[in-house]
């Protein structure tokens, strides 16, 4: 997914939306799973334009930034070191911001706290993620395909 792609929509008129894969720190790269091979589950979805890879929510909070702290660590200086959580509730997945600089939108608008749905696209700073969750059915590797790769 590079900037052309329709993946992630602008956050605005003069901002693009950036691959994901290529940003993630070795330590969150290594545990991307091929979509053909994840179990059924909730991921984040990340590409570079020519693959995708599925990152695991496992955990009841995961948080994304730029710290090496962050339980998903992406390497983009438009990131906040702390951006983002995704928390895995009762009711659903939700990601909240975390007082980021740049904000978090969803499906091209602005939010400090969603609900996530299966297919929703997140900008964080200006690089895009999917949300993916394929509990209900399966192969994941249909809907990833589908998300990362429209247009």
């Amino acid at each position: 997914m590079t900037s052309s792609s329709a993946l992630a929509p602008s956050t605005s008129s003069t901002t693009a939306a950036f691959d994901a894969l290529p940003r993630l720190a070795h330590k969150t790269s290594i545990l991307a799973v091929e979509p053909g091979k994840a179990p059924p589950g909730r991921y984040l979805v990340v590409d570079d334009g020519a693959e995708s890879r599925l990152l695991p929510l496992h955990l009841p909070v995961t948080t994304v930034g730029r710290s090496v702290f962050c339980d998903v660590e992406i390497d983009d200086h438009t990131v906040s070191r702390r951006h983002a959580m995704v928390a895995l509730r009762h009711d659903g997945a939700w990601l909240l911001d975390d007082r980021s600089t740049n904000g978090t939108f969803v499906n091209g608008r602005k939010t400090g706290q969603v609900r996530l749905r299966d297919g929703d696209v997140v900008v964080l700073g200006r690089v895009a993620i999917g949300y993916l969750d394929t509990r209900r059915w399966h192969p994941a590797r249909e809907s990833a395909n589908n998300l990362v790769n429209v247009g």
